[in-house]
């Protein structure tokens, strides 16, 4: 197993709708764990990289509805 994090900034907040649909993100074999950072408008995901890539990631998440405006670079 291969942990990756990847942190995206959204651009709006995700409301009922779209958190029950990235709630369902969490069931996704590989994905281990969603954190929002409400402040930031980002959304931080730790997932197995030997079964998705950051792509798929990101996919997940705009199909959920989240409107993802970048990648960031994690320091």
């Amino acid at each position: 197993m291969t942990q990756l994090d990847v942190v995206y900034r959204y651009r709006t907040p995700p409301g009922r709708k779209e958190t029950r649909a990235i709630d369902s993100i969490r069931e996704v074999y590989g994905v281990r764990r969603i954190q929002f950072n409400e402040k930031e408008h980002t959304v931080k995901v730790e997932f197995d990289a030997s079964r998705l890539s950051e792509e798929a990631i990101a996919s997940l998440l705009r199909r959920a509805g989240l409107d993802i405006l970048e990648k960031l670079t994690l320091a």
